[in-house]
């Protein structure tokens, strides 16, 4: 009588465990610097806003240069402009490159539908918010604060023994470039919070000159009594007054400008927190 053998079911290798990930705030901010310089429009705006910024700066210097070598009347928005006011002249067209790309950073993810992988990734969502906010807001202060110096020396040399010269060692000339340099970093964290917020690239532009450009215009309509009241705390004023040399009644100091940018840079996040929380992707 033969004995039947045991068969022996051959042993199944367990799946290697994998590495557990953590989400950190660290590792949150390197994807998003990753993403910000994986995008072509990226370095196109910045550049664009850095060409601005310089551009503009250089082309209101060599005119009132010219003027004042001709002999011809300075024009009257110039008479009392220096080589910081003239040098600073291009902010306005830079605010608007960093602005619109800082919408394009946050809302362009909603166009695409890649929010959803980036949040399934982090499911707090809030880390999103933030280092998105902090990483382009950070590249878009050095790049002001660069271009901001940049085009000053230039300037300086351009204007050299003008009435418009200054220097760097002149009072509160390096005080308005830092202020330059950091109003159009808050701008594009402004950017960022409104493409959050309202999840559309047109929409966020739209708001974004509208507070900027088009606010203004309509304010200075008003009564003068009521201009004087309203006028200084818009955020484009506000703004302004951080790197303005001179300041008179009808503006805010540069410490009461940064405050007051820094409170519309704040609800303007806050809107964009409170309804990245509350809504679907």
């Amino acid at each position: 009588m033969s004995a039947i053998a045991p068969s022996r079911t051959p042993a199944v290798e367990a799946p290697a465990a994998r590495p557990a990930y953590r989400v950190t705030p660290a590792r949150v901010l390197r994807s998003e610097w990753a993403k910000l310089w994986s995008l072509r429009s990226t370095w196109i705006t910045l550049s664009l806003a850095l060409v601005f910024l310089v551009a503009f700066g250089l082309i209101a210097a060599f005119h009132f240069k010219s003027r004042l070598d001709s002999g011809r009347p300075i024009d009257r928005d110039l008479t009392s402009a220096s080589a910081l006011s003239l040098s600073l002249f291009g902010t306005n067209f830079a605010q608007l490159a960093l602005g619109v790309l800082g919408v394009l950073v946050a809302a362009g993810e909603y166009s695409t539908g890649m929010i959803r992988s980036t949040l399934a990734a982090v499911p707090r969502r809030l880390p999103v918010l933030w280092s998105k906010a902090t990483v382009y807001g950070v590249i878009a202060l050095v790049v002001g604060t660069i271009g901001a110096f940049t085009v000053f020396l230039a300037d300086s040399g351009i204007l050299s023994g003008t009435r418009a010269a200054k220097t760097l060692s002149d009072t509160g000339v390096v005080r308005a470039l830092l202020g330059a340099g950091l109003y159009l970093g808050l701008v594009a964290v402004i950017g960022v919070a409104l493409g959050a917020l309202l999840r559309s690239v047109a929409g966020g532009i739209a708001v974004l000159v509208a507070s900027l450009m088009l606010v203004p215009g309509l304010i200075s309509l008003l009564p003068d009594s009521w201009q004087s009241h309203i006028s200084p705390y818009l955020p484009s004023h506000a703004g302004e007054a951080m790197f303005a040399l001179q300041h008179d009644s009808t503006t805010l100091s540069p410490g009461v400008g940064l405050a007051v940018f820094l409170g519309w840079t704040a609800l303007a996040l806050a809107g964009a927190a409170v309804r990245l929380v509350r809504t679907d992707a």
